[in-house]
């Protein structure tokens, strides 16, 4: 057998107390109930640099979970995902204190437009020093919809329409408005920026409109790394043009090895290498010293999740209030205007039925995705035998009980794969886009739709702060 792909790993978090299994932030180890303090972030960071992950990955989501019974209580009482805070505004504060790692930041489109967003992740990007990832969503929630004054969300591949029409004007505003000899930062001769090499952007879209010149100058990247979760049938097609990274979800290796490759197959219809994308499946890990350990170390985290707002979470997900179907009861699919791929999984791909208690438990059917307990040794051979059976290049380890889920993999794993062969034991030089393409440049990659608004092909300005 040849030895797999170098492994890739993010931290994966949330703003708020509650990330993927509601309650979790009740036990009397975690510290996730401090997400509104700087201290919480900073050492999140430090802890996931030193087991030299690619990044963290924080996810957001606009509006409440408020399906499951039509109340928002049980969400609100397990902290699921509420309250939250901002997850931008963390960034630049972990990205002082660290060197290396890089910054996947779930961003709503839909309420937002282009000509302020490209200031913000352009300012991100120079304040990182170019470690900063922009995941794409466009949003699920109706109480997000109905906070943002409007009667209801969009239809889910209307949605992506306006995500097309919305990455072009970014594009335009990062790739196109700014030369890279534009910026002369010439003291003597009292020259900053030579307006000849700024242009103007105009975009006359169905959902956007844009006149004006891009907010920042060019920063490391230009445009973020690009990240993308869509596994539907339209967001499968909008990831394979637009993305450079995936998360997926899945939980037996079949279902994921068909969404790895039914995007990879779609990535190369639309002229781009398959593997120009980093494929990261979301994963629950615990481990420990010995298996026995690993254990019981979940058993004493499954007493703390809470299952009215693990429900609730699952409700908001798939569009479906399982708050009036019994415990027993298997879920059915139906259509919705919520997250398509997550309530097909669960049904249709499904080799059996489903029943609402198991989704609602700490366990391998209520992650929806890898769920690994064991020694150092077999929590590596498990991951090693997704990525050799699925195609993924690697995984989102999933918050448990924070920060000791993560020290504990960081410690006990993270060597163990490096003494296989399958994990570096230093970062490479560069931007985020360079950690995840070993040998690309900082740009977006001539073949990835968004590089033919580029206006200039010279290096871009280096960055002056948080390298």
């Amino acid at each position: 057998m040849s030895r797999p792909r170098e492994l890739r790993f993010n931290a994966f978090n949330m703003a708020s107390p509650g990330h993927t299994w509601a309650g979790l932030w009740s036990h009397p180890r975690d510290t996730a109930a401090d997400y509104n303090r700087l201290d919480y972030w900073v050492k999140l960071a430090q802890t996931a640099e030193r087991g030299l992950f690619d990044g963290i990955f924080i996810a957001d989501v606009f509006g409440v979970y408020d399906v499951f019974g039509a109340s928002p209580d049980a969400a609100l009482r397990s902290a699921a995902q509420t309250p939250q805070i901002d997850p931008t505004l963390v960034v630049p504060t972990m990205a002082h204190a660290t060197r290396h790692i890089g910054f996947g930041v779930t961003a709503n489109l839909t309420y937002e437009h282009p000509y302020q967003f490209a200031r913000r992740f352009g300012t991100l990007d120079h304040l990182t020093g170019g470690r900063v990832g922009w995941n794409i969503v466009t949003g699920y929630l109706e109480s997000g919809a109905k906070g943002m004054g409007f009667d209801a969300n969009r239809a889910h591949d209307a949605r992506y329409e306006a995500a097309e029409d919305f990455l072009d004007a970014v594009y335009k505003l990062w790739e196109g408005s700014w030369e890279d000899k534009a910026v002369h930062r010439d003291r003597t001769g009292r020259l900053f920026t030579d307006p000849a090499h700024v242009h103007r952007i105009r975009h006359d879209g169905p959902y956007y409109q844009v006149d004006g010149i891009q907010l920042t100058e060019p920063s490391p990247q230009r445009t973020p790394v690009l990240f993308q979760a869509g596994t539907s049938g339209r967001g499968r097609l909008f990831a394979a043009r637009h993305a450079e990274g995936i998360f997926l979800q899945g939980q037996t290796k079949p279902i994921l090895a068909e969404s790895v490759k039914a995007i990879r197959q779609e990535a190369q219809a639309a002229g781009r290498d398959p593997y120009d994308i980093r494929m990261f499946a979301g994963a629950t890990v615990i481990v420990a010293p010995t298996r026995a350990e690993a254990e019981a170390r979940l058993a004493d985290y499954a007493r703390y999740v809470d299952t009215a707002g693990q429900l609730a979470l699952l409700s908001g997900w798939t569009g479906v209030d399982l708050s009036g179907l019994d415990p027993d009861e298997a879920v059915s699919y139906v259509k919705s205007n919520a997250i398509q791929s997550t309530l097909e999984n669960i049904t249709l791909r499904s080799a059996v039925p489903l029943k609402v208690r198991d989704l609602a438990s700490l366990s391998a059917t209520g992650a929806r995705a890898p769920f690994i307990v064991g020694s150092p040794q077999e929590v590596a051979d498990e991951l090693i035998s997704w990525v050799e059976e699925t195609d993924v290049d690697g995984f989102n380890l999933n918050r448990l009980v924070s920060p000791e889920t993560l020290e504990a993999f960081v410690d006990l794993v993270v060597p163990e794969l490096q003494a296989r062969g399958v994990y570096k034991t230093a970062y490479g030089e560069g931007t985020l886009r360079q950690k995840l393409f070993p040998g690309r440049g900082a740009l977006l990659h001539d073949t990835h739709p968004g590089a033919r608004f580029r206006v200039a092909q010279a290096a871009p300005i280096p960055a002056t702060a948080g390298a």
